[in-house]
């Protein structure tokens, strides 16, 4: 089937650029990208009515919580809640229960994602054997068996000759490792960043140097061994001169951040409201400033949700206690607007980050608009006004911290491989 969308405002986010044209669509391939409209177009008309077009969205770093916590997250509810936020590719993260190391249960999660999930789902596979940091997983075995990177998410490797000697594997590989930069010591029971507020609340608290600390072991390991490493967020500004260092010396490194630490700052805990607990916790006003300049500069590579569902028991507890962690699939593309909308940052810098980085970064064809790359598109109304109803979430999990905010951002429709996915007519 041919499609063809007219008169949509079109963003590239591969050549940087935002213009008035038309996209048409043959199967599951973008055939032509044109300045302003189609000579005599045969086929389905689709006019966006001056609403942006742009790549869909590829969210690195999805954690959907089968097998083991179904009840939480499955690939159909994580799927139809991607689709309905713009996200044509789901990156998901191997911390389930089992953990997703070895063959046999990748190959489960795929075909269950294959089955019931309307998008592209990648899955990652753990680095270590139950993600306990002792054994390193059979990394070619499951290359094999489809996995696109390898990581123990929010795990700290803290043996690190067993770092090393997973590293020097992958490396010879050429797997992508990704890990997560923090002190495990000086961070372990943290529930805020350390500082003035932490201290009127009694919580407990880590340094932002923590997570520096942890980065600089982290490229010194990467210098030694040569390996593709991604940094999964850096949420400090005390990080980017030692990520900055590690990009000048020729280093394969690249860093992202999570939606959540782009938007939001410490204070937003309050009066200790459990859906803005997140690991690592949220930073201060600085550090969120820092963190989108170094977005818009390119200095961090990739903008993600850092989905990560938890059940109204795991949350509704005092806060040091508390789960951490929150939904973002269908929130990322109106969270992220909050930045434009303000002048911070541009949609190309922001699809460049949300879209193009991350499926450049594992080699994947998609998160550009030019013809012979994949038909994932997703169009949206930049400023169509809403209130955040975690009520109306399609996940299962709705701890969102940005539950009753007013927001501006809203996707019209999705569709992946031409095929329409989510359309907000019909609501799904």
């Amino acid at each position: 089937m041919t499609l063809h969308f007219i008169n949509a405002t079109l963003i590239d986010p591969k050549n940087g650029t935002e213009f008035e044209g038309s996209v048409s669509v043959e199967g599951d391939r973008i055939t032509a990208v044109t300045k302003g409209g189609i000579a005599n177009p045969k086929g389905k008309i689709i006019d966006c009515g001056g609403k942006y077009l742009a790549p869909g969205i590829v969210d690195l770093g999805v954690k959907v919580c089968e097998p083991g916590e179904r009840h939480k997250e499955s690939y159909r509810s994580a799927g139809l809640a991607a689709a309905k936020g713009g996200v044509t590719t789901m990156i998901t993260r191997p911390d389930t229960t089992p953990a997703i190391d070895s063959p046999e249960v990748l190959e489960f999660v795929t075909r269950r994602a294959n089955e019931a999930a309307p998008v592209h789902v990648l899955p990652m596979a753990a680095l270590t054997k139950g993600r306990i940091g002792r054994e390193m997983t059979e990394i070619g075995f499951l290359m094999d068996a489809g996995a696109v990177a390898f990581t123990d998410c929010n795990h700290v490797i803290t043996d690190t000759k067993v770092f090393a000697r997973a590293l020097t594997y992958a490396c010879s590989l050429g797997a992508l490792v990704i890990a997560h930069p923090q002190e495990p010591i000086l961070s372990k029971g943290a529930a805020a960043t350390s500082g003035k507020f932490a201290s009127l609340r009694g919580l407990p608290a880590v340094s932002p140097m923590a997570e520096r600390m942890g980065l600089d072991r982290d490229i010194a390991l990467i210098e030694m061994t040569g390996a593709r490493y991604h940094a999964d967020q850096i949420t400090s500004a005390r990080s980017l001169s030692a990520l900055e260092r590690a990009k000048r010396n020729g280093l394969d490194v690249t860093a992202g951040v999570g939606i959540h630490h782009l938007t939001l700052n410490a204070l937003d805990v309050a009066n200790y409201r459990t859906f803005f607990k997140l690991k690592p916790p949220l930073r201060d006003e600085d550090d969120r400033i820092a963190m989108v300049d170094a977005v818009a500069s390119g200095l961090i590579d990739i903008v993600c949700s850092m989905h990560t569902p938890q059940d109204e028991e795991s949350k509704r507890l005092p806060f040091e206690e508390a789960a951490s962690g929150a939904v973002g699939l269908e929130t990322l593309l109106p969270a992220a607007l909050r930045l434009w909308h303000a002048d911070m940052i541009t949609l190309p810098q922001l699809w460049r980050a949300m879209s193009f980085n991350p499926a450049k970064r594992l080699g994947l064809p998609s998160g550009r608009l030019e013809a012979g790359a994949p038909a994932d598109l997703v169009l949206f109304d930049a400023h169509a006004p809403f209130v955040m109803d975690r009520a109306t979430l399609l996940s299962k999990s709705r701890n969102t911290p940005f539950d009753g905010v007013r927001m501006q951002g809203k996707v019209l429709s999705t569709y992946v491989a031409g095929a329409c996915v989510y359309s907000v007519e019909t609501g799904r």
